[in-house]
């Protein structure tokens, strides 16, 4: 079975025959050793599907949420669509199998990379978008995400590593995280960068990855593991609370607590 065909398979879609869909499997690094190939990369899809994710993301959790403010909804929002949130997503379709990668990406493990699969799930949002319309490709989305969609955790677990780094280090120390590029290497579609994460002079972390966003995403996790240690060790209890995945129950179905007023 072509790859196309298989993944829409999966999804429960009519769009085996699409094009598109094909389209979105497609990364950059492919097409540097196939040139030849008519198909094209993903990138153009990814642009529009970055819109159509984060669309229908805003609108499902606005519905699900009617009690939570704007910065609540945004930390939601983030947590989804973030490059680990949409990687998350990619795996539950087992979407980094049937992407078309370059040889030496594909040994570098970047079928499970998060910056590709991310990037390849927002480029099948955008051809799902082009071929069924916004609101099958909504329907589809939020039966992916509904645990993220519905849990009920405290907004601080929900945020980023490098939000909840900068809110900590501002509270602390009344300073910001500088992160600063300590390496780049490999050519220009298959870089990978290595971040330090600096706060008053003090290195916390050193991150890597594909991008330097991702990188510098690294970076700030470690630091965050890190700071909770020494805080642990001093006896004051970790002042950065790991991020909480949603309870499940027996059959694997996510679960939400009770809301208060």
């Amino acid at each position: 079975m072509r790859p196309a065909a298989a993944l829409a398979e999966r999804l429960g879609l009519p769009v085996s025959d699409s094009p598109l869909v094909a389209q979105a499997l497609v990364h950059t690094s492919w097409l540097h050793e196939h040139p030849d190939d008519a198909a094209g990369h993903n990138e153009r899809l990814e642009f529009l599907g970055d819109a159509v994710v984060n669309l229908a993301i805003s609108d499902a959790l606005f519905t699900a949420h009617p009690a939570d403010d704007e910065g609540i909804l945004s930390a939601r929002r983030a947590f989804i669509v973030s490059t680990v949130g949409l990687a998350r997503l990619a795996h539950r379709i087992d979407l980094g199998a049937v992407l078309f990668l370059g040889e030496g990406e594909a040994q570098r493990g970047g079928r499970r990379r998060p910056s590709i699969l991310a990037s390849a799930f927002e480029a099948l949002a955008g051809a799902l978008y082009l071929e069924v319309g916004f609101d099958r490709t909504q329907e589809w989305l939020i039966r992916l995400a509904a645990p993220e969609i519905a849990m009920d955790a405290p907004v601080s677990t929900l945020k980023s590593p490098k939000s909840r780094l900068q809110e900590f280090t501002q509270r602390q120390t009344g300073s910001r995280p500088e992160y600063r590029v300590v390496d780049a290497t490999g050519p220009d579609h298959e870089k990978l960068f290595q971040v330090e994460v600096v706060v008053e002079g003090r290195a916390l972390g050193i991150g890597q990855g594909p991008s330097r966003r991702v990188a510098e995403t690294a970076a700030a996790q470690r630091a965050i593991e890190v700071l909770r240690g020494e805080a642990l060790a001093n006896g004051t209890g970790p002042s950065l609370p790991a991020p909480k995945r949603p309870e499940t129950t027996a059959t694997g179905k996510a679960t939400r607590s009770r809301r208060t007023p």
